[in-house]
């Protein structure tokens, strides 16, 4: 964690906020939470920067000031809103020629440059940027960047990301409510199995590297069933199961794609149907085997991360298990955007709420860094130096939870 000198009260506050990267249901809430935290401040003077587009609007000093009268306002107005109202976008300030390419900056230009200039020109001295770990670390570059040209500029990052899977954080804004939408996503479309005979079910989610919102999801699904009670009526022969959630595929556990066919063939045998709970990540590197062995190319963003629609994880494992389990009609659907662009709950609202009073606090005393719970410090909601943030966070596929769902999934169509 860096820190300056605190900021003198005397002197308004110029503070600036941004949305970067991909939706999640707190933007919107986080900015609320922040003005209005900042309101609850004593004795302190403040002005408030809207950069549009993430990155992108503080490249092309594409930004609002908000009037004080209409900060109020603000704040009620964005507390219920999904996705974000000043737009996000992904852009790698540190990638050049990515940012050449998209007409953010001239050539011969650094980005970083431009972004530290205008972020001067406009006399910011805090800086809240709401995103995953690409984005705060590319806000820790702009500090650094600024520090070396004696500019204090105090960023304090919020963690946003669906997957949960950014390093020491907890519990990442958004994740708990996309999982819930998630799973009331599910809620409507398993009733489709009702109008097709051996039909095939995939229900793909987000999630790159961790299979926490899969895992989740299913987790809430099933928590729905359980209050629901039971669905079966044995008078009319009626069964539960052809709701239940009969396979869950995460990247943190192997795959045996064979075996699994037989066991939910048995699953379709009895039930008519089966459900698949998906994350977007599982299996992908064996795709990428397959496409690489087949002469094609595997398209990169400009963060380097594979281009996850055009290995379409969900198509290729439709496309598998459709045969292995004779399934008549296969029915792919994507909860991903449904999910991340729905506006927080009420889990997520307490903890924006909580990070935003640590981030206000960590604002009037320049400290700078990634506001959140630590995993190495008791889950204890502190301020993060940047350097210790980092993505790719597995989900911990050994919590009781988890393995007690998996045990009742894989009982399913098991000898």
């Amino acid at each position: 964690m860096s820190s300056s000198p605190p900021q003198d009260p005397s002197k308004p506050l110029n503070i600036a906020f941004m949305t970067s990267g991909g939706l999640a249901p707190c933007l919107a809430s986080s900015i609320a939470n922040l003005v209005k935290q900042y309101y609850f401040t004593s004795n302190l003077k403040f002005t408030v920067r809207l950069y549009k587009s993430g990155y992108k609007g503080i490249l092309m000093g594409e930004s609002v000031i908000v009037p004080n009268a209409d900060l109020p306002s603000l704040v009620k107005i964005f507390s219920g809103m999904g996705g974000s109202p000043i737009g996000s976008s992904r852009v790698k300030l540190t990638n050049i020629a990515d940012c050449v390419k998209r007409g953010y900056v001239k050539e011969g230009e650094d980005p970083l440059a431009v972004a530290a200039e205008r972020l001067k020109f406009d006399g910011v001295d805090v800086l809240h940027t709401i995103g995953g770990d690409d984005t705060n670390t590319q806000a820790a570059q702009l500090s650094f960047y600024l520090k070396k040209g004696n500019y204090d500029l105090t960023v304090i990052g919020m963690p946003k990301t669906v997957d949960n899977d950014v390093y020491p954080i907890h519990q990442t804004l958004g994740a708990m409510t996309a999982s819930f939408e998630s799973a009331k996503f599910f809620k409507n479309i398993v009733n489709e199995s009702s109008c097709s005979p051996r039909m095939l079910i995939i229900h793909e989610c987000m999630g790159r590297h961790s299979g926490y919102l899969t895992a989740e999801a299913a987790n809430q699904y099933t928590n729905f069933l359980k209050d629901s009670g039971s669905l079966s009526l044995p008078s009319a022969d009626l069964q539960s199961s052809c709701y239940d959630i009969h396979a869950v595929y995460i990247p943190e556990v192997d795959i045996d794609i064979e075996a699994e066919g037989a066991r939910l063939r048995r699953v379709m045998d009895q039930y008519d149907n089966v459900n698949v709970f998906l994350s977007e990540g599982a299996g992908v590197q064996d795709i990428i085997n397959e496409k690489i062995a087949a002469g094609e190319d595997i398209e990169k963003d400009a963060f380097g991360h594979v281009r996850l629609e055009s290995i379409n994880p969900g198509a290729y494992f439709a496309k598998r298990l459709k045969e292995l389990v004779g399934a008549e009609k296969v029915l792919i659907q994507k909860s991903g955007y449904f999910a991340r662009s729905a506006p927080a709950g009420q889990f997520d609202r307490d903890l924006i709420q909580s990070c935003a009073e640590v981030a206000v606090k960590a604002a009037v005393n320049s400290q700078s860094g990634v506001v959140g719970e630590d995993e190495e410090d008791g889950n204890r909601f502190g301020v993060i130096a940047f350097e210790r943030i980092k993505g790719g966070k597995p989900f911990d596929k050994t919590l009781s939870w988890f393995t007690e769902m998996m045990a009742e999934v894989e009982a399913h169509g098991a000898l």
